[in-house]
């Protein structure tokens, strides 16, 4: 049984892409630039998000910035107000506390805004702590530089440690700090993207994970 599971959030916790994909819409259209389309979008959900503007819209950094700036003034009026928690979650995720795994959530979210989604659905209590992509200079999934700083802050080894996410970045980054990892099917890649990162463990529901972890 596993002592630790360190989560991706968006995508594998929370269905967050509809307001995403809003809110960078909104971005774009903000900066007079086409609005790139939901399907691009999602496929650049889980990196940093100065990266995803700047991917959508092939921009120079300047103008990345400035989109970057945009989205974050945009996130409480269109991405909150459309973000919810994925069926399972909640109840698998207080089982697994009561068998005493640890938790932690590792996102290339900013921490104001996840901050705000878990204390808004009453998840906060079940994380002993999260790293986001702007409390650290690390390089981002899919480098394993998260993982291993949360593996050292936990002092759990990584072969009793499982990464959780939807993406292939989720899983390559668990791989390369040699951690089993899962990846789930209802998120932003298709499984068929998922298996050529070569999961551990492929899921349809998040309730299954309490089986693995059992």
């Amino acid at each position: 049984m596993p002592k630790a599971i360190l989560f991706d959030f968006d995508g594998t916790l929370a269905n967050t892409a509809p307001g995403i994909v809003l809110t960078m819409q909104k971005t774009f259209e903000e900066m007079h630039l086409p609005q790139p389309s939901e399907e691009a979008v999602r496929h650049t959900i889980g990196l940093p998000l100065k990266k995803c503007v700047q991917m959508l819209g092939n921009l120079n950094d300047d103008l990345a910035e400035e989109g970057t700036t945009i989205y974050r003034r945009l996130f409480p009026i269109y991405e909150i107000d459309h973000i919810s928690i994925f069926p399972e979650v909640p109840e698998t995720l207080e089982l697994l506390a009561s068998r005493g795994i640890r938790m932690a959530i590792c996102t290339s979210r900013n921490r104001f805004s996840l901050d705000s989604i878990l204390q808004r659905h009453g998840l906060d209590p079940y994380f002993e702590t999260i790293l986001t992509a702007d409390t650290h200079q690390l390089k981002p999934k899919p480098a394993p530089d998260m993982a291993l700083v949360l593996l050292d802050r936990m002092q759990t080894k990584a072969e009793e440690t499982l990464v959780v996410g939807d993406t292939t970045f989720d899983i390559e980054m668990g791989n390369r700090a040699h951690c089993p990892t899962v990846a789930v099917t209802y998120g932003n890649h298709t499984p068929e993207q998922l298996l050529t990162a070569c999961p551990t463990h492929l899921i349809d529901h998040f309730s299954q994970l309490a089986d693995i972890a059992g």
